[in-house]
């Protein structure tokens, strides 16, 4: 089973790159964030190729979407433990293939000053009660996306972010490593402990041409999930094609 996470950046944008790859890959399921378009605005292109999909998208900002060649069931359309009035698309999970399959995209946190990084938190605070919940009841599951998260100094360019980054700071780590030690595995560092892996190049100052990057698109297994992790690999010639998401896909497959 081949299952990928990619941060778009704008489906629209990228429908034609995401379909190439689709037609190369052919992975079982494409996790996406960022898709930044409501459901009826998603482009039909990809159920024209022979895809199913489950959206839950935001006019502009924000938005997540799986697809499978198969239909998929919903098991929940937000990340439970959010406030009701919680507006942002950045959560949704499926039951299929005998997984639970979560796809996020985890706020980034530089923005909106205390508050912002407040809400960054929360979410992580929120993300970690369900995880440990479906990890307690044994469900496999793997949780997968932008987590805008460097869990690792490794895990970014020297010089590309300063000390008090919303994505380094150690509040936000501290966080990212509960969910590891609730008994998650981190795919690719499972399968490559060290050096650099970066899923993810800024589009100024010639961030992709001097391999200035981050490692912050992540997926995390139950432990039964990840006896069966083979492969985790991002494909970072995505990011040197024409017209390149910032991000790169991380493929992940399971025997």
């Amino acid at each position: 089973m081949r299952i990928a996470t990619w941060n778009v950046n704008g489906i629209r944008a990228r429908e034609q790159n995401v379909l190439r790859w689709l037609a190369r890959e052919n992975p079982d399921f494409l996790l996406m964030q960022e898709i930044k378009c409501e459901e009826p605005a998603f482009p039909k292109s990809f159920r024209e190729a022979g895809w199913h999909k489950v959206v839950c998208g935001q006019k502009g900002f924000n938005g997540v979407a799986i697809l499978s060649r198969a239909p998929m069931n919903v098991s929940h359309p937000v990340l439970p433990g959010l406030a009701a009035d919680d507006s942002h698309a950045r959560y949704i999970e499926i039951d299929a293939n005998g997984l639970r399959i979560g796809n996020l995209y985890l706020p980034n946190g530089n923005s909106g000053g205390d508050a912002g990084y407040a809400y960054k938190l929360r979410w992580m605070d929120s993300l970690h009660a369900h995880a440990s919940a479906l990890l307690a009841d044994d469900i496999p599951l793997v949780l997968a996306g932008d987590y805008n998260v460097c869990p690792e100094d490794i895990d970014y360019a020297p010089g590309t972010l300063p000390a008090d980054d919303a994505l380094l700071r150690p509040p936000t780590r501290a966080r990212y490593w509960q969910l590891i030690w609730s008994g998650l595995t981190d795919a690719l560092r499972a399968l490559k402990p060290a050096g650099k892996c970066y899923t993810f190049w800024d589009y100024q100052a010639g961030a992709w041409q001097k391999d200035r990057g981050l490692r912050i698109d992540h997926a995390l297994l139950s432990p039964t999930i990840a006896e069966r992790l083979t492969a985790a690999t991002p494909q970072r010639n995505e990011r040197g094609l024409d017209t390149p998401s910032d991000h790169v896909p991380l493929m992940i497959e399971l025997a």
